[in-house]
């Protein structure tokens, strides 16, 4: 399924990007590779994430080793990436 990045989503791949070459280096290889995997994974089986506890059709996944969420909804046609919530920053995305 085609995964579609909103316009937040994109402002939060820039923050992902800019703490992973500014802040943390070391991980930024691992980091990346991690997200491309989750959106593999996802495009193969869009629900593999879990329902949101405090939004309706919308759906969470971790990225495995950041400290990163992908906020996401399920489309008919493709899967809609609302943010890359960095968690951090508390539950309220």
């Amino acid at each position: 399924m085609k995964i579609v990045f909103l316009e937040d989503a994109t402002r939060d791949i820039q923050w992902f990007r800019y703490y992973y070459t500014s802040v943390f280096p070391e991980g930024s290889e691992r980091a990346r590779a991690q997200l491309k995997a989750i959106q593999l994974t996802l495009a193969a089986n869009p629900y593999a994430g879990h329902p949101s506890d405090t939004r309706q059709d919308v759906r969470e996944i971790s990225v495995p080793r950041t400290p990163f969420t992908l906020i996401y909804r399920v489309m008919p046609t493709q899967i809609e990436i609302l943010r890359l919530w960095d968690t951090r920053q508390g539950a309220d995305y």
